[in-house]
């Protein structure tokens, strides 16, 4: 059966996940739209889906990839990257300008949406980067979900830390401010003195828990000076957490936490992964796991985002401190968070809430995030039973690892529907109706 082009869809007898509740009913789908959900619905649809045990979820909203699409294809595309998204029951994705060219020109926008347009399973936008002679662009180009600022340099040549560029930014414009939050001038120091360093479990006293904590207050700062929305991405430390549990009434302040930061800590990961355990922020010691995993829960950050940011094996086997920083996570995100439901570390509509619904919200996204008649057929259908070993040599990411390699995952991805169109199912895709760029609300 062609799953694609399909004008309906009649989802029966299965868990629904809505807003507050779980319940078993009925969802009927009509030219990508949620149309009825009903206890029980008796409407003829060219595709039914009627098999007992599933849950219907809305689809995975991943506001934090790096797919390296244009200029490193050799690591990810758009094309690679959303499979792998729509294999993990991802249904929309927010890129990172840090390409080559860096997105950070009108054109180089364009570029890029054209790109999607034409290769990209899923539903897509890409952060306008800002970089030391943009300001103009910043707030002109159309239709974007923010501004990415790289105050701490991670990859790519888009630093921008100086007081005077960075209040030229936050005092212009409305736009969402996302960051990279780290102080440069810690950093480098720091690096200075590890250089010679062959020891990655060292990546920790160069990315210190101060040079985070040190920025994230500095951008705070500027946030409440100038009013402006700010979004803290990939939090990794306590003291970050503690800090903004105290400004957690300052409603334009949001932060994000990735899988990688919840689940996995040093030094134990060092000694087990080398240099693939390697990013920016790095993975730090349990009590900063267990702090972030405090702060997800009461609010302080208010969604996941992965950071995919895939290296090939070869690069990332260059050793400390030559292997570049990064790695994959946009297939492994909701199962790994469907197994924590499994284990009772958090409830199904918490997960729902912190990969769908908020994502959403603070990005102003409409129509996403919920199953709400009225709403985009995003959908993810998952089975809680499901369980299987994630293995390197059956990732879709085209790097081919993961640094969860080995780990048993209980709940996982059955079909993946975007925009009604069935892009995903148990191994198979469907690509040939593409995703759509996603539109901003707030612009």
């Amino acid at each position: 059966m062609v799953h694609e082009g399909l004008d309906s869809v009649l989802f029966k007898n299965i868990d629904i996940v809505t807003e507050k509740k779980v319940l078993n009913g009925d969802v009927f789908i009509r030219n990508g739209t949620i149309e009825e959900i009903s206890h029980k619905i008796s409407r003829h649809a060219e595709l039914e889906i009627n098999d007992s045990g599933l849950t219907l979820i809305p689809g995975v909203i991943d506001p934090h990839v790096h797919f390296r699409d244009p200029g490193a294809a050799h690591k990810e595309t758009i094309e690679s990257g959303s499979r792998a998204a729509a294999s993990g029951g991802v249904t929309s994705f927010f890129d990172m300008p840090n390409t080559h060219p860096l997105t950070v020109t009108a054109e180089a926008m364009q570029d890029k949406k054209n790109i999607a347009q034409q290769t990209s399973l899923i539903n897509y936008n890409f952060f306008i980067g800002a970089n030391n002679d943009n300001l103009d662009v910043l707030n002109t180009v159309e239709n974007v979900p923010g501004i990415k600022i790289f105050v701490g340099s991670s990859t790519g040549n888009m630093l921008v830390d100086s007081d005077e560029k960075l209040r030229a930014i936050f005092s212009t414009g409305d736009r969402l401010i996302a960051v990279h939050s780290e102080d440069e001038n810690e950093v480098q120091s720091n690096y200075e003195t590890w250089k010679s360093s062959t020891d990655v479990s060292h990546h920790l006293n160069i990315r210190t828990v101060s040079a985070a904590l040190r920025c994230t207050k500095r951008l705070v700062h500027l946030s409440k000076k100038y009013q402006r929305r700010l979004h803290i991405c990939h939090l990794t430390t306590e003291e970050e957490a503690v800090f903004l549990e105290n400004e957690k009434a300052y409603p334009l302040i949001t932060t994000e936490v990735t899988p990688q930061h919840l689940f996995l800590e040093a030094p134990q990961l060092y000694e087990k992964l080398g240099t693939f355990a390697q990013i920016n922020p790095p993975i730090r010691e349990k009590r900063h796991r267990m702090a972030l995993w405090k702060a997800l829960k009461n609010g302080v950050i208010s969604c996941i985002g992965t950071d995919h940011a895939p290296h090939t094996i070869e690069e990332k086997m260059k050793g400390f401190p030559h292997a570049p920083s990064g790695m994959p996570g946009v297939e492994t995100s909701l199962p790994l968070l469907l197994t924590q439901v499994n284990k009772g570390n958090c409830s199904l509509n918490e997960a729902v809430r912190w990969m769908c619904a908020n994502p959403a919200s603070l990005y102003q996204i409409p129509n996403k995030g919920m199953i709400k008649v009225g709403f985009d057929a995003d959908l993810t259908v998952i089975d809680m039973k499901k369980k299987y070993t994630i293995r390197n040599q059956n990732m879709q990411t085209k790097c081919q690892w993961s640094a969860f390699d080995g780990e048993e995952v209980s709940g996982g991805v059955v079909a993946t529907f975007v925009n009604g169109n069935m892009v995903y199912r148990e191994g198979d895709f469907f690509d040939k109706i593409k995703g759509k760029e996603i539109r901003i609300g707030y612009r």
